[in-house]
């Protein structure tokens, strides 16, 4: 079965080229093709199957369809859920060998999916490394295309950077659509904390101010971030909570009550909180009771309280974007420990709404996003040009070295 994710595509790419290759519709044709079924029948009895999933939902069209062999085309292009659904059809008692073959250039719904399995190869129970094969293939592999069109190479270079980034150079850290094209992790930097967001962990020091972000879910997972800042006013994203299952963007289905009490539970055990004022900002829809009582009033009569957060959604955008920015010295106002690894896996694949291009695509995992977006609100920075600075000739209170010393 060859997918893609709408049919125009699915029509150009591969039914019409197909049909001529295999001369459909003549007398010497090596298969029949039925436009109503989408499907190519060969004369000893194969068959092909054509599909598209241009909508979550049109993936459970094949809910019951075995195959021996799966090909997605641009898999990237569909979510993980849509990819793990069509995965299934994947199945059968003959002896034929069962395979999945996906092709693809970063970028996407599945972006994130594809970079943990092929690129990353960070594995989650139930899933065996040795099934997982990465084969790279950029332009210049191409002999045909390089004899045929050797200047595509340079309209390759002349892309826009994110663009070129993943065309021509096969970077999975860049790609068209992202929303923080600006994150790093670089774990040359962990320690110095220079061109990188990821950072060390450490113990924070006592006079930094606590926040907690919330972001509650119940189909879909919820979040909760909590958040040093220091006297500069750098944030330092310490830890996570995040109410995911295996499967990624969706919720383990925790009422509000638990929630809290899991809250109250870290907060009074752990030792970078245990014992510290915070300061709890969260969705505005918390409030809301129009079907009973408030998930707010729930959380706070388990003793976690919160203040209503800004849902703006562009300003807060726009804070994130401020904060990711790197200053001449390479230092930004928002770290990441390392150890927040739901941070760091769904925080830079996040894209843009095709409908709100201004806006992230809420159909993606960004609720942790969401968390943190109220806690930038709380404090909002305003933007400063990048100007090149130089340390002082002399530094007797190490008053410069202290700025960046967090």
């Amino acid at each position: 079965m060859i997918i893609r994710r709408t049919y125009p595509e699915l029509l150009a790419n591969h039914v019409k080229p197909l049909k001529a290759i295999l001369k459909c519709g003549t007398d010497s044709a090596a298969a029949r093709y039925n436009d109503s079924k989408k499907e190519m029948v060969f004369t000893n009895g194969s068959e092909i199957l054509f599909g598209y999933c241009a909508s979550e939902n049109d993936v459970d069209r094949y809910q019951g369809t075995e195959v021996d062999i799966l090909f997605i085309d641009e898999a990237t292009q569909l979510s993980e859920d849509q990819i793990k659904k069509l995965t299934a059809c994947v199945r059968g008692v003959n002896g034929f060998p069962k395979r999945i073959y996906y092709t693809c250039n970063p970028g996407g719904k599945g972006h994130a999916y594809i970079k943990r399995i092929f690129i990353d190869r960070d594995f989650i129970s139930g899933e065996r490394p040795e099934d997982y094969s990465f084969i790279q293939s950029k332009v210049y592999d191409n002999d045909a295309l390089m004899r045929a069109n050797p200047e595509y190479v340079h309209e390759l270079e002349a892309l826009p950077e994110a663009l070129r980034k993943a065309w021509l150079e096969g970077d999975w850290n860049a790609f068209v659509g992202q929303v923080f094209p600006e994150w790093r992790n670089n774990p040359d930097g962990y320690q110095s904390r220079q061109w990188t967001h990821v950072i060390d962990d450490f113990a924070l020091d006592g006079s930094v101010k606590i926040f907690r972000g919330f972001d509650f879910g119940y189909s879909k997972p919820f979040a909760v971030v909590w958040i040093a800042i220091d006297h500069y006013g750098r944030m330092f994203l310490f830890k996570e909570y995040y109410g995911c299952t295996r499967q990624a963007d969706t919720g383990v289905q925790m009422e509000p009550r638990e929630i809290a009490r899991r809250i109250k539970e870290i907060e009074s055990t752990d030792p970078q909180l245990k014992g510290r004022k915070i300061t709890g900002i969260a969705d505005p829809a918390i409030w809301q009771n129009t079907t009973g009582e408030s998930i707010s009033d729930m959380m706070m009569k388990e003793g976690v309280y919160f203040s209503k957060g800004d849902h703006t959604r562009l300003a807060g955008l726009m804070q994130l974007h401020y904060r990711l920015a790197f200053d001449s010295m390479g230092l930004p106002m928002l770290y990441v420990f390392k150890s927040c690894t739901n941070v760091i896996r769904t925080l830079p694949v996040l894209i843009y709404d095709e409908k709100h291009p201004e806006d992230v695509d809420t159909t993606m995992e960004d609720h942790l996003y969401d968390a943190i977006r109220y806690v930038c609100m709380e404090n909002p920075l305003n933007p400063k040009p990048i100007v090149p600075e130089k340390p002082p000739e002399t530094d007797p209170l190490n008053l410069w070295a202290d700025r960046y010393r967090y």
